[in-house]
């Protein structure tokens, strides 16, 4: 089996490629992505870190490709859904550089509260000048983290070290939780945003974060607020960001991640008030031979023995197994991520059930794929096939799974339904023609629906013209609609719309849409 190793790896890797039986290993960094697809056919694994793009057009050029490893957590420079099409496995390592990743947000928001770079930089040009330089303590300061995962779970435990008071705010982790942690758990950004002295992000870039930190959010803030962020360029609104610090609502902000990477010609380097690194968060020793080691583990167990481990598209069944869920896991992955975007609401239960003969068996990677859906629009690559029962649970999701014989008009039907303290969603999905996914229920509304692409879920009053405003609005902005679907509760009642679209709505065409007649919500999902 050969292998191409397309980014630096560390040795600790690259040692136990070399001594795999089995297992030929080229060494090839540095390659244009034309150099890449000319080449790529010859490989039946590859691992990247983050520099190599793994687009579609080279996806295609992989005749013989079986699995892609990379070194690290973030996927976003690999096209997934190509590489799942094609049935290739792709696998990260998401407990690798946790400690590395949290130090190094520890590391600059003290940096940054004692301009330390700044004082640096002065000194070593033959100034002693003290009085520029003064700082902030951290001690009893209200530390506000965005995201309580692996890497945000390890920052408020260094962060209570320090005797700072840390709030934070996830929708997918429990009060009980949080509590065990030390850390108390706010119900809305508004409320983190304005109580927090320092602000740090540790989440994916996905739809539901970009611009997470904008104009809006920086006028809800403190004055003086200083802004860490170690997780990925996007989150925080940079053109923003430089007008807040500019006109002195933000004391201080700490980089290391930036909207376009490699980062050198960027207004924010001109603040003194920001001090930045070049994307360093797993940037040590040990991080770097903790996930070369395991990538190089993981994809030569899968090379040679069919062992899946930290895959992110497919779970760890038998190919038999495979051929007769395959099509269910997507349907079950997509209900997920659908009920995910559209609550409002903490998710506390989780209830599958499953109607038909299909599930006599073989539900558990169903039920891990309806899990990874609910929770990757939050968590991003950090959940898996493998720990995404785990995530949940630590989070005190409460998981239930029911086998139900009758399946009403359906040979099989998945019912999901979440439920947050008050509240509750539920869709039900089917495969139509063995492959063909449909959702046909959405609470109490009966409609059929493809879950995939880009969505708009539209909860209207049931009246004339309603269906017109939305499109004629939608017109006006250049989206073009690909497919409608309605439902209604009875005559006159309440009534919803999907709709798929050719392009994502921005903030400013959703708003628009709110202020029609009759309308009650409406949500963009993306699947």
């Amino acid at each position: 089996m050969k292998v191409l190793v397309s980014d630096k790896l560390s040795e600790t890797g690259l040692d136990k490629l070399s001594h795999a039986d089995g297992i030929q290993v080229d060494i090839r960094t540095g390659l244009s992505p034309d150099e890449l697809k000319e080449i790529i056919g010859e490989y039946d694994g590859i691992i990247i870190r983050s520099s190599t793009r793994l687009t579609g057009d080279i996806l295609e050029a992989a005749k013989n490709l079986k699995v892609i490893g990379r070194a690290g957590i973030g996927l976003d420079n690999v096209d997934i859904a190509t590489a799942t099409q094609k049935g290739i496995v792709v696998m990260n390592t998401p407990q690798g550089n946790n400690i590395a990743a949290a130090e190094h947000t520890i590391s600059m928001m003290l940096a940054m509260a004692r301009k330390i770079p700044q004082a640096t930089a002065s000194l070593k040009s033959g100034k002693w000048d003290k009085n520029r330089f003064m700082g902030v303590q951290v001690y009893h300061k209200v530390l506000g983290i965005i995201g309580i995962g692996n890497i945000g779970g390890i920052v408020a435990n260094r962060a209570q070290g320090l005797k700072m008071r840390v709030i934070a705010y996830d929708p997918f982790i429990s009060e009980e939780k949080t509590m065990e942690m030390g850390i108390e758990l706010v119900t809305n950004l508004d409320e983190l945003f304005s109580r927090s002295d320092f602000i740090t992000v540790h989440t994916p870039l996905i739809k539901e974060t970009r611009d997470l930190i904008n104009k809006e959010a920086f006028s809800k803030m403190k004055d003086g607020v200083m802004i860490i962020n170690c997780a990925r360029g996007g989150i925080v609104n940079e053109r923003d960001l430089y007008d807040a610090i500019v006109s002195g609502k933000v004391a201080g902000a700490a980089l290391d991640v930036f909207e376009v990477e490699p980062a050198k010609d960027n207004p924010l380097f001109e603040l003194n008030q920001v001090i930045v690194t070049p994307h360093l968060g797993a940037s040590t020793k040990e991080a770097q031979r903790n996930v070369a080691s395991a990538i190089a583990d993981q994809v030569t167990a899968y090379l040679l023995h069919k062992t899946i481990q930290n895959a992110v598209n497919v779970p760890a069944v038998s190919p038999e197994v495979m051929e007769r869920i395959g099509p269910y896991l997507d349907l079950a992955e997509n209900l997920g991520g659908f009920l995910a975007q559209v609550c409002s609401f903490r998710i506390e239960a989780v209830d599958i059930e499953f109607h038909g003969e299909m599930f006599e068996r073989d539900t558990e990677p169903i039920v891990l794929a309806t899990l990874r859906g609910l929770l990757a629009p939050v968590m991003g690559d950090d959940v898996n096939f493998v720990n995404a029962k785990i995530m949940a649970q630590q989070r005190r999701i409460k998981i239930k799974e029911s086998k139900v014989e009758d399946t009403g008009d359906y040979t099989t039907l998945i019912v999901l339904k979440v439920k947050g303290k008050e509240e509750g969603h539920s869709i039900w999905g089917t495969l139509f023609g063995k492959k063909e996914p449909r959702i046909v229920r959405y609470n109490d509304f009966i409609i059929e629906a493809i879950p995939k692409g880009e969505i708009l879920l539209v909860e209207n009053y049931d009246r004339p013209g309603v269906i017109g405003n939305i499109g004629t609005t939608l017109g006006k902005q250049g989206i073009n609609i690909a497919t409608m679907q309605f439902g209604r509760d009875s005559m006159g009642g309440q009534a919803i719309s999907l709709l798929h679209l050719d392009a994502p709505l921005n903030d400013e065409i959703m708003k628009e849409l709110l202020t029609l007649p009759n309308i009650i919500s409406v949500k963009s999902i993306r699947l």
